[in-house]
């Protein structure tokens, strides 16, 4: 047997607190039967009575478990997709540990906010990856994160057309017209620290204002910059021997957002702006009903608190005289 929700320490306070009422209305019963000359009688089994009513509501409200049954679960889910900015300039310590790091643990805990929807993560620099189709499995998506590096790509200029391209060749296949289903909601999270050396993303974004999809994007980083650490040692420098300088840049970013009905929020040492996109989210409604069926515990509560009810009715219908004068 399971329980539904375990919350013993709960449960033991409020049995401890049953169990005084029930011992002070045995002492004031015993008062007045020596007050009047007399000794109580019958109150053994009303007590008993009510003990077992008391206990019977505490196991039904722990929610006795046995067994597991299938269940339909309707729900109008999203499809998120995370785009996440693992180039060079990611490695920039302007927000600390690193924009990446940092990008990194909000992103799990972005996850854990979308249970009843499906999160796909998408990885870019010179070029896009999908690294995790859409899928339901939380946990598949909070292992691609936690594995996320700036060397999972060949170096090159970052393009953040490419993402975008590559999240619009997915979401042809949403739209179901043989069965007249609508497309499912979809929002694309990127979170980059703005470079983009890529093509004019005026087309992408056309194609994603008339698919629906919205765009929120999440500039990880500062104005005044930060130097980029080299693997071998020292900076990143650029073809004259200079070190490079990596900054915020939010114009990109903004464009994206404004022209597809997100939002643009900063992450920096002072800011968390996925608090913002998460409000944001959680206002936008899913556009197809799904019924999945899931194993859930067979929640077996209706037992004792029938039993609880039965105890109440006996309570009040037998009557019994504890104080004869």
């Amino acid at each position: 047997m399971t329980w539904a929700y375990p919350t013993f320490l709960a449960a033991a306070l409020a049995l401890a607190i049953f169990l005084v009422l029930l011992l002070v209305l045995w002492r004031r019963a015993g008062r007045l039967a020596r007050a009047l000359g007399t000794r109580p009688r019958h109150r053994g089994w009303k007590a008993a009575l009510r003990l077992l009513m008391g206990a019977s509501l505490l196991a039904a409200a722990l929610g006795p478990a046995m067994g597991v049954s299938q269940q339909p679960v309707r729900t109008a889910g999203k499809d998120v997709w995370l785009l996440v900015d693992v180039s060079r300039s990611m490695d920039a310590p302007d927000v600390a540990p690193t924009r990446l790091l940092r990008a990194q643990a909000e992103l799990q805990e972005l996850v854990a906010q979308f249970p009843a929807d499906r999160l796909g993560l998408v990885i870019f620099g010179a070029e896009a990856v999908v690294q995790c189709p859409l899928t339901y499995d939380q946990e598949a998506v909070q292992v691609f994160i936690s594995t996320l590096r700036t060397n999972l790509l060949p170096r090159g200029p970052t393009t953040l057309r490419a993402p975008l391209e590559l999240v619009l060749s997915r979401l042809a296949p949403a739209s179901t017209a043989s069965t007249g289903a609508l497309p499912r909601a979809t929002a694309v999270i990127l979170v980059s620290d703005g470079e983009d050396f890529g093509e004019n993303l005026e087309q992408p974004l056309r194609e994603i204002a008339r698919s629906g999809a919205r765009v929120y994007t999440v500039g990880v980083g500062t104005s005044g910059g930060a130097t980029i650490p080299a693997a071998a040692g020292g900076f990143v420098k650029d073809a004259k021997g200079q070190v490079v300088r990596s900054r915020l840049q939010e114009a990109p970013l903004l464009q994206l957002a404004a022209q597809t009905g997100g939002l643009y929020a900063e992450l920096n040492n002072e800011q968390n702006g996925f608090s913002t996109v998460l409000r944001s989210l959680s206002t936008m409604q899913g556009t197809t009903e799904q019924v999945r069926t899931v194993a859930v515990a067979d929640n077996r509560y209706r037992y004792p608190l029938a039993a609880a009810v039965l105890l109440l009715v006996l309570d009040i219908v037998l009557t019994v005289t504890i104080i004869r004068p």
